[in-house]
């Protein structure tokens, strides 16, 4: 294994919280109040996470593998790194420098997203 494996996290922060709960109602009343860093890398796994305000967030390295996602627009979403196992992307609005080759592969084999360098 290497030294630089990248494995979820649960945390104790107040907005990673929410969104382990599935109050995205409350998530969305509060992302802009309270310290979104700690949304990175964090284990989202088969939550139910639809009408997340997503704009702007840093989702880098998450584990969203069987989640819900359908609906969210990630398009000014960081999720680098972001793994998407068997997740609901139905309506999903993606980053656009990440291909439809890319998502496809992470959901079908849960592999890490990576952007497209030009």
């Amino acid at each position: 294994m290497s030294d630089k494996e990248i494995k979820p996290v649960i945390k104790a922060d107040p907005l990673y919280q929410m969104l382990r709960r599935e109050d995205v109602d409350d998530f969305n009343a509060n992302r802009d109040s309270l310290d979104t860093s700690e949304l990175t890398g964090g284990d989202y796994r088969g939550r139910d996470l639809r009408r997340m305000n997503a704009r702007g967030l840093d989702f880098s390295n998450a584990y969203f593998r069987n989640c819900d996602l359908s609906g969210i627009d990630f398009r000014e979403t960081n999720l680098e790194g972001a793994s998407l196992m068997d997740a609901k992307v139905s309506g999903v609005y993606f980053p656009e420098a990440l291909s439809a080759d890319e998502i496809q592969l992470s959901l079908d084999h849960g592999t890490r997203l990576r952007y497209h360098q030009d």
